[in-house]
């Protein structure tokens, strides 16, 4: 039976293996996947297969490789005769990725500190300065590589390699909450002063310091997310479940 099935799929034109499917496939991944993280394809849009290869002009293999990576990614989910929803951002999802990064980020600075190539993270630094504009483009990608790198830059300067996989896996989640609450509100995080006085810290050796900078980065930059977020869900009228326990910030009702 397992056999038969294998021929079955081994005669689909839809997953045949044919010169240059896997690499097209893996091109339309990067480029759905770009679009969806930067939210210029917003949080619980509808998509179907025809839609998206007219867009962005994919043929029907690379696209279903593309659409199956992204749902075992969970950014896609599968709607069964009615096509794919992108995966909603709710008030629980920012509140999970900050709780984790108030744990890990103070551990990577207490790691990091007297380790790090300050050259390095100032120049990330910089990059970070971008200014978002209503003809945007491609600065919101900018941005969000730059924050990502700088944070990574310091996680893997702490030679914990355990916290560098699991910071690398929230840092992907926080992206797309950074590019739904910043981007589509269109104002860059206010972030300079923390990553200067972490810099500082960091090149000092002065490891409790730039715990506690980091720290205090995370608590502000949560609260900032969380309006932003709110802030654009409720422009873009995106579909957003939020449990009973999700639906208030801070905790207060």
């Amino acid at each position: 039976m397992a056999d038969e099935r294998e021929r079955g799929r081994a005669l689909d034109p839809a997953v045949l293996e044919v010169p240059g499917t896997t690499l097209r496939g893996n091109q339309a991944y990067d480029l759905l996947r770009r679009e969806i993280v930067s939210c210029r394809i917003l949080p619980g849009t509808r998509l179907t297969e025809a839609e998206l290869m007219d867009r962005f002009e994919l043929g029907k293999a690379s696209c279903r490789i593309a659409l199956q990576r992204l749902i075992q990614e969970g950014f896609v989910t599968s709607m069964p005769r009615h096509g794919y929803r992108v995966a909603p951002i709710t008030v629980k999802d920012v509140e999970e990725v900050f709780a984790l990064r108030l744990v890990l980020e103070p551990l990577a600075a207490r790691g990091a500190a007297g380790r790090v190539n300050r050259a390095h993270l100032q120049r990330l630094e910089q990059a970070c300065r971008v200014k978002l504009t209503v003809e945007m483009g491609n600065q919101i990608d900018f941005f969000l590589e730059a924050n990502r790198s700088f944070h990574m830059a310091i996680a893997e300067a702490s030679g914990n390699q355990r916290l560098c996989r699991t910071l690398s896996g929230l840092l992907d989640e926080m992206t797309r909450l950074v590019a739904l609450g910043f981007g589509v509100q269109r104002v860059r995080p206010n972030i300079d002063n923390d990553h200067v006085q972490l810099i500082e810290f960091l090149a000092a050796g002065d490891a409790e310091a730039a715990a506690e900078v980091a720290r205090r980065h995370v608590e502000t930059f949560r609260q900032m997310t969380m309006d932003k977020v709110i802030a654009s869900l409720r422009e873009s009228a995106a579909v957003v479940p939020v449990g009973p326990s999700s639906s208030v910030v801070g905790g207060e009702r």
